[in-house]
């Protein structure tokens, strides 16, 4: 299953699960995005679930969904994501944005994640795993971007509950925390963005694809073994060092 599959991040990972012949539950809030995916996957056994992360009960009828189709869920990639509103100070930042970046970024997570736990635990066989996406700002974050930091911060407790949580039952989880994939989400970062200096300014980017091929290796490794952190990232971003 991966959730945000209808753009970016999401539906790389999707079209490479479906290209190495995984069956997919595509998980997103909008229909027409899912499909589109769908039909970039010829030939591929994929399911579009809409599905709003945010809701305890939609997430409940995804699962519900996934397990009648397909009969068990060995993988899901929490994904689904948003940054909330950019370049908007601190002091400045909106309750409602906070609450809306929480709720996608951290609680839509946790449903998931919740949701994942108890298939895997009682599917047979046992166990299965989770892959989250955090972010480079998990490690250090951009300026302005407080609730989007505070949930990738937040987003790697998780995956370390999880994968403590997960031991009983052979349910693996790790993270990949990605640095300037290209995808719409990110266009701005070739135009120039604010940095921690002050100055604004591009950054490199990466294709989606080398994120896709890296979750997929995690996925495909047996539940004996577990990437528990991965940093894939635009070589030259300014991440590493000063700049």
């Amino acid at each position: 299953m991966v959730t945000g599959a209808g753009s970016g991040i999401g539906r790389s990972v999707a079209l490479a699960f479906a290209g190495a012949g995984w069956s997919v539950v595509l998980a997103g809030r909008r229909a027409e995005a899912l499909q589109e995916t769908a039909s970039l996957a010829a030939g591929a056994d994929v399911l579009c679930v809409p599905a709003d992360i945010t809701s305890p009960d939609a997430v409940t009828a995804l699962f519900a969904a996934a397990r009648e189709r397909f009969g068990r869920v060995d993988l899901l990639f929490n994904n689904a994501g948003t940054f909330g509103p950019g370049g908007v100070h601190l002091e400045d930042l909106p309750y409602e944005a906070w609450r809306h970046v929480v709720d996608v970024n951290l609680t839509g997570s946790f449903l998931c994640a919740q949701a994942a736990f108890r298939v895997m635990k009682d599917q047979d066989p046992q166990g299965g795993r989770i892959i989250n996406n955090g972010s480079i700002s998990a490690h250090a974050p951009r300026p302005h971007s407080v609730a989007y930091t505070a949930t990738k911060h937040a987003v790697t407790g998780l995956t370390k509950s999880l994968s403590l949580d997960g031991r009983p039952y052979r349910i693996a989880c790790g993270q990949i925390d990605i640095g300037n994939a290209a995808t719409r989400m990110t266009a701005r970062m070739e135009t120039g963005v604010l940095q921690a200096d002050g100055r604004t300014a591009p950054e490199p980017v990466m294709d989606a694809d080398d994120v896709a091929r890296t979750v997929l290796h995690m996925a495909e490794l047996p539940l004996e073994a577990n990437v528990q952190f991965a940093t894939v990232m635009a070589t030259s971003m300014p991440y590493i060092g000063r700049g």
